[in-house]
């Protein structure tokens, strides 16, 4: 059954409390997933996945054991509709798993499990993608009606996740910023050098390491703070 206006709307005024709460990441995320269970007609289950920086793909949410199931075959075979709809943008549908011809490999794994249909979304913003919403079901058929609101669902996961990002980089830029101060500090200190040779000291280091600046300060930050407990005890 399709649900009404009323359903979707607390659905989503749901998900929406969820991303503007202070919840942790990972919270927000089960939110989401599980009102988009409850409102998408014709999916058992929902998971969202993040891609990094690197290139690599994670699944970070899901409704049930068959969420992480699926998505791992399609890290492992880069193939599949929600693969194919992070990558390539839009939205991928697989309405009968014993019709589709575009994922052979994939196909055929996900088969045993039991899947019949599937649909992937890519969660995006001005800065680029950030992953997918993902929706499993033992049956095949995808309702038309499906379509349009796990887009909605996707455009909220896309807040969630941008947010989050935009805080972790937030993050690391403070714990980047303090770790470089103190590990200057412990520089200027320890070889009777002024503050912008003691900078230049953690550069050259970087660089001739080949190890990121933040990596070295810490480095040389957590090897005082032994030292000191060591001579302590």
């Amino acid at each position: 059954m399709t649900p009404d206006r009323t359903m979707i709307a607390s659905a989503l005024t749901e998900a929406a409390q969820a991303i503007n709460s202070h919840r942790s990441l990972d919270d927000t995320l089960d939110a989401i997933v599980r009102a988009a269970q409850q409102t998408v007609p014709g999916f058992e289950h929902v998971g969202i996945s993040i891609t990094h920086s690197n290139g690599t793909i994670e699944t970070r949410a899901g409704t049930g054991q068959l969420v992480w199931e699926v998505d791992e075959l399609q890290y492992k075979l880069a193939e599949g509709p929600c693969y194919d709809a992070i990558r390539h943008g839009g939205v991928t549908v697989m309405d009968d798993v014993d019709k589709e011809d575009r994922w052979p490999r994939y196909v055929d794994e996900v088969r045993r499990l039991g899947l019949h249909a599937q649909m992937g979304l890519q969660l995006y913003t001005d800065d680029g993608t950030l992953g997918g919403l993902n929706f499993y079901s033992w049956k095949p058929g995808v309702d038309p009606d499906a379509v349009q609101l796990a887009e909605l669902f996707a455009a909220h996961a896309a807040i969630a996740l941008g947010r989050a990002r935009h805080e972790h980089q937030l993050n690391e830029s403070v714990a980047s910023r303090q770790a470089i101060g103190t590990a200057v500090g412990i520089i200027m200190e320890r070889y009777r050098i002024p503050e912008d040779r003691a900078f230049q000291f953690l550069v050259r280091a970087s660089s001739t390491s080949n190890i990121k600046l933040r990596a070295i300060a810490q480095e040389i930050v957590d090897s005082a703070t032994e030292q000191f407990l060591a001579e302590k005890n």
